[in-house]
């Protein structure tokens, strides 16, 4: 996608999450010269392929595995600093180079490990299905200006100060909660404490480091976790996550202008799925349900959690294209559908006598609506060996078609298979 005149692009999901972003972004890393994460935590989950190795990365951006290419988290992350070594010291006994080329904003607000007892003791939590990993408590703590940041590991007095307030107040919803279990100061400082020599390492202004990139002409990829419709404005409110996972929380989780922004793509599978509660209109029913959990491999990166799947929905996909600016769609799994006899899309919800075709935000409207189906037959043949569009079926090419057009949103990239070479550019 990187060209003379676009040189910053932002990839989201235009789904519930899990749409296979990693992958794109993976593939669009080799001709990048930054990878920079804007938003969420580790309740992400990206999975990349690579030969006959699976890397799994929760908050480092994808383009890690690219030698050369720097790599950055944003200030809108919200960063479990032991996940993130973790993850780190992975790499490293993977052969992957990572010193140099991981940079953290020093603006980058901490998951605590109160945050994490707060969110697994949480009824609410429960209810919405969150990973129970702190990112919601995390999130509020930094809207009400409590938090922890990366730079308050430089000043003992300071962060001595923000903990206790931060653990007296996880203690008392624990209380509330409970729970028999209670965080501790001593033993939280400890942590930070021993963890603090290497985040500072990595800390920088990453606002101004990629602003400067940009400036200079690099090529910039923005990648964002979760999808479209979990975003904290615009998504399946209250089933969403605690930050903006649309283009506009780029900007803002970066440091930098949205004017810098060129071109945004949007990942969604060939099919929808999402991770716990929440509204799913064209949520499929068994057996076919599991069978298709089942071919796409339908289990969360993170958790573990079986997917819910259901039909492609272009409602969905046209309100994630038009809140994001899409320029673009990446369609990936389409080979999970080979072998299907009949597909159908989603066009509209009937709810009583009135057709929509508009994404609502009412979650009362979309209990009660009714998917309206286009039906189309399936290819049944394997798509896994085509490496360009030509390659593909009539039948899937025509299904591809109904996508594009009912998505108002070019077609860039189809995916037919896990690994780089089974992604399909449809641009030159």
């Amino acid at each position: 996608m990187f060209d003379s005149t676009t040189r910053t692009v932002v990839v989201v999901g235009a789904q519930w999450g899990d749409e296979g972003k990693g992958k794109l972004v993976d593939v669009l890393a080799e001709k990048a010269d930054w990878v920079v994460r804007y938003q969420g935590g580790a309740n992400a989950g990206h999975t990349v392929h690579i030969g006959e190795k699976s890397f799994v990365l929760h908050q480092i951006p994808s383009g890690i595995l690219h030698p050369g290419v720097r790599c950055a988290i944003g200030n809108g992350v919200v960063m479990d600093p032991e996940t993130l070594f973790t993850e780190v010291d992975e790499l490293i006994a993977d052969g992957v180079e990572v010193e140099g080329r991981l940079y953290v904003s020093e603006r980058a607000h901490l998951v605590m490990p109160y945050h994490k007892l707060v969110d697994k003791a949480s009824a609410a939590s429960k209810a919405i299905g969150t990973t129970g990993r702190g990112i919601g408590p995390a999130y509020e703590d930094k809207v009400a200006r409590r938090g922890v940041r990366v730079l308050d590991l430089r000043n003992a007095e300071r962060l001595r100060e923000l903990v206790t307030l931060g653990v007296d107040r996880a203690n008392a919803q624990l209380e509330r909660s409970g729970s028999d279990i209670r965080a501790s100061v001593d033993d939280t400082l400890a942590t930070l404490n021993a963890l603090a020599p290497r985040l500072l390492g990595l800390s920088e202004d990453v606002g101004l480091c990629v602003h400067r990139a940009i400036k200079s002409g690099a090529a910039v990829l923005l990648e964002g976790a979760q999808g479209s419709l979990l975003d904290v404005d615009h998504g399946t409110y209250p089933f969403v996550t605690s930050s903006n996972t649309t283009v506009g929380g780029a900007a803002i989780g970066v440091g930098i202008s949205p004017m810098s922004l060129n071109a945004a793509l949007g990942v969604v599978k060939a099919y929808t799925t999402r991770v716990g509660n929440g509204p799913l209109p064209t949520e499929l029913e068994e057996p076919l349900h599991s069978h298709v959990r089942t071919l796409g491999h339908e289990f969360g990166a993170t958790t573990g959690r079986p997917r819910r799947c259901g039909w492609f929905d272009g409602v969905v996909v046209r309100y994630a294209a038009r809140v994001n600016g899409l320029t673009g769609l990446a369609i990936t799994k389409l080979d999970v559908l080979d072998t299907l006899e009949q597909l159908a899309v989603c066009t509209g919800y009937r709810v009583g006598d009135e057709v929509y075709t508009e994404f609502p935000a009412d979650l009362a409207l979309l209990e009660k609506a009714e998917p309206v189906y286009e039906w189309f037959p399936g290819w049944q043949q394997s798509t896994q060996d085509a490496r360009k569009l030509e390659d593909l079926p009539p039948n899937a090419r025509a299904y591809l078609d109904r996508l594009e057009a009912l998505c108002e949103t070019p077609i860039a990239f189809v995916s037919v298979g896990t690994r780089r070479d089974q992604i399909i550019s449809l641009k030159a």
